[in-house]
């Protein structure tokens, strides 16, 4: 399967209010192993970025001025996450002004781009987030701090940045182990045979664990709980256990 995990930065808060993008960071993703491959572009946004929203990310009107509009890198973004599934924390944000851009787009050019998710199936990390962990906080700093993931990098909020953190999240939120795929249809045998190496073997011939046997009156311990269970409770599911002994001697052992 093929995801893009995404991440926008904006001229401010709601599209409605002729807000803009003004970066895009996209990373991939085949069947939960990271490719390499990634789309980022800033954008001029063709007006002003919101002092507010130019302390969260960072990103200043000059920074921009001399990048291209949305309509000269659409089609190639377009082309990147177009039939796979987005990752997004927070996605009705994103989507949201990604079709205001391909609406407007499409105003001019008198064609059709999107919407989103009639192109592209949508899974919203927040959501999940809200899911696995109510009532508590579910940024995507806190859900560093939770899984353990290094951020320390991230002062301000960037695009590709939280996307590629993004990515590191969905893995630890889904469970997935993907440093170790004997997956034979990952498609790279030799990263698989690489990773079949590292697989530590334990030798038959090592030396036998010892066990170390009760003592007398660890014993009668044992067998005095046991009594008490039996008369509160009328049975005891130690009884069941093979191989169990009502008065085992004390004896060493080894296990393998």
């Amino acid at each position: 399967m093929r995801q893009i995990i995404l991440d926008t930065e904006t001229t401010g808060i709601d599209p409605r209010d002729g807000h803009r993008l003004i970066e895009i960071g996209c990373v991939e993703m085949i069947n939960r192993r990271l490719t390499g491959r990634t789309y980022h572009q800033f954008i001029n946004p063709e007006r002003a970025i919101e002092e507010e929203a130019i302390g969260i990310h960072g990103i200043t009107n000059e920074r921009v001025a001399d990048e291209p509009v949305f309509a000269a890198i659409a089609d190639e973004f377009w082309a990147f996450i177009e039939g796979a599934e987005l990752v997004i924390h927070n996605a009705p944000f994103d989507v949201g002004f990604i079709d205001h851009e391909l609406s407007l787009l499409n105003a001019k050019r008198g064609m059709a781009l999107g919407p989103v998710a009639e192109h592209c199936r949508i899974l919203d990390t927040l959501v999940m987030a809200r899911k696995m962990h109510p009532g508590q906080r579910n940024s995507l700093d806190a859900l560093c701090k939770r899984y353990q993931i290094e951020n320390g990098h991230r002062v301000l909020h960037g695009a590709l940045l939280d996307a590629e953190i993004l990515a590191d999240v969905y893995l630890h939120m889904t469970g997935g182990q993907t440093a170790l795929t004997l997956d034979a249809q990952s498609g790279n045998e030799q990263d698989a045979a690489q990773q079949s190496s590292d697989i530590r073997r334990l030798d038959e011939q090592r030396p036998r664990l010892s066990v170390v046997a009760p003592s007398a009156a660890e014993l009668s311990a044992h067998h005095a709980k046991l009594s008490s269970i039996r008369e509160a409770a009328g049975e005891c599911a130690w009884d069941s256990l093979p191989g169990w002994s009502e008065s085992p001697s004390p004896a060493g052992g080894e296990v393998s």
